[in-house]
């Protein structure tokens, strides 16, 4: 699989705790990816969080960052409108920051591939012209 691809928090957790009930399958599913591996620090901080009782995974998550395994985009202040927008129009489904982070970072850089173990939430959340995002495991 080629091309960028957004991270959400899930595959992040489970592959850095082989103790995830889907650390198998998100780490087989890494080595078919060639394009970059792209997450914001909404996401960032809630693996951290969860895995907040594993400070070795932390330092690995935060470590992977340079120039391995995951690129870190940018999110400013022009940037909370769109998020506020997503998070107004999904309000119903309950999402995090993290997920609504994505899918606008889905819709600015114009990514169409989602590695997520969330199906629930981003197999209902659209693009902006109305496409479903691609899931992957």
């Amino acid at each position: 699989m080629s091309g960028p691809i957004l991270v959400d928090t899930g595959p992040i957790v489970a592959i850095l705790s082989e103790s995830d009930e889907h650390h198998r399958v998100c780490v087989e599913q890494l080595q078919h990816i060639r394009g970059p591996l792209l997450t914001c620090w909404p996401v960032i901080t809630e693996a951290a969080w969860l895995l907040r009782a594993y400070p070795r995974a932390i330092g690995t998550l935060l470590s992977s960052f340079n120039g391995r395994s995951f690129e870190l985009v940018s999110l400013s202040a022009a940037d909370l409108s769109g998020i506020a927008a997503i998070l107004a129009r999904y309000t119903g489904l309950g999402i995090q920051l993290a997920d609504a982070s994505l899918l606008h970072l889905a819709n600015r850089e114009g990514i169409g591939t989602m590695f997520t173990l969330d199906r629930r939430d981003f197999g209902v959340l659209r693009l902006a012209h109305g496409k479903k995002l691609r899931l992957i495991p």
